[in-house]
């Protein structure tokens, strides 16, 4: 019989990591990388037997993941996200999946989107997917991405027919802090690649992601989450490259220090 590792890295998810461990209890190990939470996951997550924790210090979102996949036992990994439910239907198709000699070395998940707990059915999220079923010989987590972090896999990727249910946030202003913190950790990557934000950057792709997710993707049919989510998403691209303009001119800033 095959055997599954279930991993998830964590910073504060006291709300959401009991249902994510109760819902991992098809997983022969639980593997969770904390980066020292200040509230009561590790506590939490210490009344799993299950469970072996690890504390790291967080560097961006694909070493903290390869770390995990590196500590797992078994071949077959699941790796999802503490505020994603795993429902019976998506349990049962992995466990069917892994058992079935597949010639796949990977599965994509889509998932339903909830927001404020409205399931949004529109807004860009229609399509939503992720890779949450993998091999662990054949996949590691993309190290030239610090966040949205994708899998690179060594082999053939398929899909599962069952979604996920994402829960994000309950809140605008959580759900905004969320994507800040993304928008930093993008703003590094840019750098990396020597982008010089211009208004291009700072006004034209801002107005560009509301219309995509609030027009285009038909987000208006949301109703007042999916603009709210719209508009959160256009401001997370402008904060990106404001983020990226700081970068540079702190280093400015730095060199000319350096020379006076």
């Amino acid at each position: 019989m095959q055997k599954i590792s279930a991993l998830l890295i964590t910073y504060n998810e006291e709300k959401n990591i009991k249902r994510f461990l109760e819902d991992a209890d098809y997983a022969d190990e639980i593997i969770v990388v904390d980066s020292y939470s200040l509230d009561r996951t590790v506590e939490i997550a210490k009344t799993f037997p299950k469970v072996k924790l690890f504390q790291r210090v967080f560097t961006n979102f694909s070493d903290q993941k390869n770390f995990a996949i590196h500590q797992a036992s078994n071949e077959w990994i699941t790796f999802f996200d503490a505020d994603e439910h795993i429902p019976e239907n998506l349990k049962e198709e992995i466990l069917k999946t892994v058992e079935s000699n597949t010639s796949a070395d990977a599965y994509y998940v889509y998932r339903k989107f909830y927001f404020k707990n409205k399931l949004l059915n529109y807004s860009g999220m229609q399509n939503d997917k992720a890779i949450r079923l993998f091999k662990k010989s054949k996949n590691r987590y993309k190290n030239n991405r610090l966040v949205h972090e994708l899998i690179q896999c060594d082999g053939l990727v398929s899909k599962l027919k069952n979604r996920l249910d994402h829960y994000t946030y309950s809140s605008s202003e959580d759900y905004r802090k969320k994507l800040t913190s993304y928008s930093r950790l993008r703003a590094q990557e840019l750098r990396m690649k020597n982008l010089k934000p211009n208004f291009f950057h700072f006004q034209i792709k801002p107005a560009y992601r509301f219309i995509n997710h609030y027009i285009i993707r038909l987000g208006f049919l949301d109703g007042k989450e999916g603009y709210v989510i719209s508009r959160l998403h256009a401001e997370s691209v402008k904060k990106r490259y404001v983020f990226l303009n700081e970068i540079y001119e702190a280093q400015a800033s730095q060199l000319i220090n350096k020379n006076a």
